[in-house]
């Protein structure tokens, strides 16, 4: 295996991570003005880079911001030939100040079960499916969860609907044997992972209420990278089985879905 290099191409300018700049008035920086995505890689090869590349396209039409994606595809290729065949993931952010960024990553350390704890949340509608750079709220999510001694947050309107985790989206086994996961018509991002999973499983979209999430059998986090993640506790319960069989097939369906798109 190739070893690891964190790289980034600011405009096309590719240099070690740790000596790339940008200009400091960007409002990317003062604001969090843009949007952004991450893709894993595998062996140097992005998932679904086409998908993330257009619900890029999307934030930023949403957000009224403009990129050259002809450019930044270009600029993709270039750094992706610099990195090599690397595990890692690749981050890419549009910014106000009109940066075209893009890095390359080490995967973030994630073990095989984590708990989870509810957080309230109350969203803004205009951003609602949009991956901006705005994550303050999702990131202190997150710091309120480990205070409550859990891994990671599950975010919950004030009304009660469960939404998703700050950087993944969350499926249950509920009393009755379904799997579920929240509706992208509730506000959630359109997860790629999550839209494989959701093709690949029988799975029930709806507006859930929290009691649902808390009933549940087994459950798991789906992300880019994460892929398929168990949750061994919500709210201080611990679940039956972490991973279940339920979130073992998804394991299994994810990892056919990557030995088909990886081809």
């Amino acid at each position: 295996m190739t070893a690891f290099e964190e790289l980034a191409s600011v405009d096309g300018r590719i240099a070690p991570t740790a000596a790339a700049t940008v200009p400091l008035k960007d409002d990317g920086l003062y604001r969090g003005d843009g949007a952004f995505e991450v893709i894993r890689l595998y062996e140097g090869r992005p998932f679904a880079l086409g998908d993330h590349l257009d619900r890029l396209a999307r934030s930023a039409t949403a957000i009224e911001l403009e990129f050259d994606r002809v450019a930044f595809e270009r600029e993709i290729d270039a750094l992706l030939a610099a990195a090599g065949p690397v595990d890692g993931q690749l981050r890419l952010i549009v910014t106000r100040g009109g940066r075209r960024i893009a890095a390359t990553e080490p995967i973030p350390d994630h073990p095989p079960t984590l708990a989870l704890a509810t957080v309230t949340y109350q969203p803004s509608v205009i951003l609602n499916g949009v991956k901006s750079l705005s994550y303050a709220a999702n990131m202190e999510a997150s710091r309120i969860a480990k205070a409550r001694g859990a891994d990671e947050a599950v975010l919950v309107r004030p009304d009660g609907t469960v939404l998703e985790p700050p950087t993944s989206a969350v499926f249950w086994v509920a009393a009755d044997g379904s799997l579920r996961t929240p509706a992208l018509t509730d506000g959630v991002l359109e997860s790629i992972t999550r839209d494989r999973l959701v093709k690949a499983l029988e799975v029930e979209e709806g507006s859930w209420q929290v009691d649902d999430l808390r009933g549940a059998s087994e459950a798991f986090l789906a992300s880019t990278t994460r892929e398929v993640q168990a949750v061994s506790a919500i709210d201080g319960r611990d679940l039956p089985q972490a991973p279940g069989p339920r979130t073992e097939a998804a394991q299994q369906a994810f990892a056919n879905t990557l030995g088909r798109e990886l081809k």
